[in-house]
C-alpha cells in the first residue's frame, strides 16, 4: 500500500489551531488510514493508504479535520516516492553546516517550485543558497544573516500560502520513519 506523508501547515503556532497528535493519529485511523505515526508537534503525519491520488487524499484529510475539529488547515499530502527521491537530490551544502539554519520548503499545489523561486526573487548568493527538487526547495542561510536574506521574509509574501517549511532535522526525521 503507497506510503504519504501528511504535512499540516500552521498548526500548533502560537497557540493557534491547537491539535494533539495523539488526537490528530486518532483521526487518520478513524478514516481508515493504516500504519500512522505522528511526527513532533508541528503536524507530520506518516500513514499508508489504498488512495493513490494525492489531491483526493488532500481534500479528504482537509475535510475530516474540518468537519470533526472545526478547523480550517491546508495538508500537504507528499507520497513517500517524491520525498525520498528529493532528498536523495538535496544539494551538498543543505543541512552540513551547524551555524547556519537549513529548511525544507514543500509545495503546496498547484503551485510549483519555479512559482515560489520567482515569487521570492532572486537569492542573495553572499547569503543564502537555494535549490530546488521536484515540488521541494532547499534552503540554507548562515543564522547571522538570515534577517538580510529575501527568504527570512517569506511570511510577508503572497507564495507563502502556497508553502509549509520544516527543518532541516524533521525532515531527515521523517525520511528515517518512512518504511519503519
Amino acid at each position: 500500500m503507497p506510503q504519504y506523508i501528511a504535512l499540516l501547515r500552521g498548526i500548533n503556532v502560537g497557540g493557534n489551531n491547537t491539535i494533539a497528535m495523539p488526537v490528530l493519529k486518532a483521526l487518520f485511523e478513524q478514516e481508515g488510514f493504516s500504519h500512522v505515526k505522528t511526527y513532533i508537534n508541528s503536524g507530520n503525519v506518516i500513514f499508508t493508504s489504498d488512495l493513490t491520488s494525492v489531491s483526493e487524499l488532500r481534500m479528504r484529510c482537509e475535510s475530516f479535520i474540518e468537519q470533526i475539529l472545526g478547523l480550517q488547515i491546508i495538508v500537504n499530502i507528499v507520497d513517500a516516492g517524491s520525498f525520498k527521491e528529493a532528498l536523495k537530490h538535496s544539494p551538498s551544502w543543505w543541512d552540513t553546516n551547524p551555524a547556519s539554519r537549513h529548511n525544507a520548503i514543500f509545495v503546496i499545489p498547484p503551485a510549483t517550485a519555479d512559482d515560489i523561486i520567482a515569487s521570492i526573487g532572486e537569492t542573495k548568493p553572499e547569503y543564502e543558497q537555494v535549490s530546488a527538487y521536484g515540488s521541494l526547495i532547499f534552503w540554507s542561510v548562515p543564522i547571522q544573516n538570515f534577517s538580510k536574506t529575501r527568504w527570512s521574509k517569506l511570511v510577508a509574501n503572497k507564495a507563502y500560502s502556497s508553502i509549509t517549511i520544516r527543518n532541516a532535522n524533521t525532515t531527515k526525521k521523517l525520511w528515517a520513519m518512512l518504511d519503519q
